[in-house]
């Protein structure tokens, strides 16, 4: 069975094959990249792929047999870009996809869920065996702001007292793996989160315990943390999509406590307190 990867030189990506290759021989690993110089590295096979270019994808999908899709990075373009992997893959007769989409797209208050949604709906009428992997939050993404929150003395955000069951790239990399390499996946949908939830209150009050400052969260009205966002270096419409993600948590968006996420990895998911030390020491 040969099992190819999408965007593997990604954060994610690079997590998934490195764990693949000790579940599989790397030589039934392939990775996909839209420049395969930087996938040198990986240690499997490397074949270029590009979601935005069709004709790149009919070759790197030859001979595949499951197809990790994870959703691209270009906000706004997702949903033509994943149809453009589903076209060919139907073409190649790929067995089994499975798709990183986001918590509970189809009722979800982030502006996210709706490209999620699209893809989710292709893939139904793709007719391809698939399985949605709808991962909430990575922990990293809040985690990164902390070198910028020591330097100004606070967290900034949207999240209100939402409550957010965040977990690491890792904990969403074992999961991929196990449905990638086990059976019983296809038609499942797996909504996936962190057993513990926290605030980004509880966030700033972690931060403060390990570091043995007072560092507070300031809670801002979207709009305002969207150009606090965009005057930190972010471009606009991502900051407001940040800003819009945050203010979906404080409406419970990034909350779920079904545990399916340690369910499929076998192990509970990685602890705030855990990732807050990691994060300090990098």
């Amino acid at each position: 069975m040969t099992i190819a990867v999408t965007g593997a030189t990604g954060q994610l990506g690079r997590l998934v094959v490195d764990r693949l290759k000790r579940e599989v021989a790397p030589e039934d690993i392939v990775a996909f990249a839209r420049d395969p110089a930087k996938a040198a590295d990986l240690g499997v096979a490397v074949r270029a792929a590009d979601y935005a270019r069709p004709e790149t994808l009919d070759a790197a999908l030859a001979g595949v047999d499951t197809l990790l899709l994870i959703s691209s990075s270009e906000v706004g373009q997702r949903v033509a870009q994943h149809l453009n992997v589903i076209e060919a893959a139907q073409r190649a007769g790929v067995e089994r996809i499975a798709y990183t989409s986001l918590l509970r797209a189809d009722t979800s208050p982030l502006a996210l869920g709706e490209e999620h949604c699209r893809t989710e709906e292709a893939l139904r009428a793709s007719g391809i065996p698939h399985t949605l992997l709808r991962n909430g939050w990575y922990t990293e993404n809040y985690t990164a702001a902390i070198p910028g929150a020591l330097a100004a003395g606070a967290f900034v955000g949207s999240a209100g007292e939402g409550r957010i069951a965040a977990a690491t790239r890792e904990d969403y990399a074992e999961a991929a793996v196990a449905v990638l390499t086990g059976d019983g996946h296809a038609g499942r949908v797996y909504e996936l989160a962190g057993d513990e939830a926290w605030t980004l209150a509880d966030l700033a009050a972690e931060v403060s315990r390990q570091t043995g400052r007072d560092i507070p969260y300031r809670d801002l009205p979207e709009a305002e943390y969207a150009a606090a966002l965009e005057s930190a270096g972010l471009p606009a419409p991502f900051a407001k999509l940040l800003a819009n993600s945050d203010v979906g948590a404080s409406q419970g968006g990034l909350f779920d406590d079904g545990r399916q996420l340690s369910a499929l990895i076998g192990r509970p998911t990685t602890s705030l307190r855990d990732s807050v030390r990691a994060a300090l020491a990098g």
